[in-house]
């Protein structure tokens, strides 16, 4: 499958605005590490990377729990709404994240963002075939898999031209943004509820065969360790690049409004 071939699902209307909402909120999540970065700086200077290494794997822990219950939960009720409060949730988390003082403060913030995002990936990824229909599915995974690694690597760098024309904490106030244009997105969708024929086990039931699945298949054990671990580095990446720029290349924030 080649390039053009990929964009080619975009013309589906209905998957161009799920693609886009995907896109932008996952912009959102670039502009939050860095921001959060920023603030575990501001808030605990020397011990930045304690504050960042244990707010990413907030994230893991997050999807660990949450995931399971995402997967479930799609199944049974309009996914179009669940897309839209997960979106609306992380527009408020995210406009609190400038007024944070204390670094117990951002753990709670951000466990709750990330738990909205647990839900948000997986629920996003379920409505593709119900967008498109199960026989083109496959271009709208393949699209929506590439542009998240694309968006992995150039995300960040994104967030940092931003972080060069906002103050730190002003770049959480753009991250509620992009969660609102994804929101609002999803609004313009039809109904996205799943056909009930799809749903034949009891809830109960599905959300402990997931969770168990999780530690039990040597391969998502792996990727979830893994995700930790990448978690750890990322943070110690970050900080280091935000101590190193502060501190040794004596730069500040661009002049802003301080909260």
């Amino acid at each position: 499958m080649n390039a053009l071939a990929l964009f080619s699902a975009l013309k589906n209307p209905r998957f161009a605005r799920l693609y886009s909402a995907q896109a932008i909120s996952q912009i959102g999540d670039a502009l939050t590490w860095v921001g959060l970065a920023l603030l575990a700086y501001q808030l605990a200077r020397a011990n930045a990377a304690v504050v960042l290494g244990t707010a990413l794997p907030l994230r893991v822990l997050a999807f660990v729990i949450f995931s399971p219950l995402a997967g479930v939960v799609t199944d049974r009720i309009n996914r179009k709404w669940l897309l839209i409060t997960c979106d609306f949730g992380r527009v408020l988390v995210s406009a609190c994240l400038p007024f944070v003082h204390t670094v117990w403060q951002v753990y709670v913030l951000m466990f709750v963002l990330n738990t909205f995002t647990a839900f948000f990936a997986p629920t996003n990824q379920a409505t593709i075939p119900l967008v498109m229909g199960q026989d083109d599915a496959g271009q709208g995974f393949a699209l929506s898999s590439a542009t998240t690694e694309l968006i992995n690597i150039a995300g960040l760098g994104l967030a940092g031209v931003a972080a060069a024309l906002l103050s730190g904490r002003n770049l959480f106030f753009l991250d509620a943004v992009t969660f609102l244009l994804s929101g609002l997105l999803i609004l313009t969708l039809p109904s996205l509820q799943a056909q009930q024929g799809e749903v034949q086990r009891s809830t109960l039931s599905d959300i402990r065969d997931g969770t168990s699945r999780l530690w039990r298949d040597p391969p998502i054990r792996f990727a979830l360790l893994m995700e930790l671990v990448a978690a750890i580095a990322g943070a110690l990446i970050l900080v280091g690049t935000v101590t190193h720029v502060k501190t040794d290349l004596h730069l500040g924030d661009p002049a802003g409004p301080a909260f």
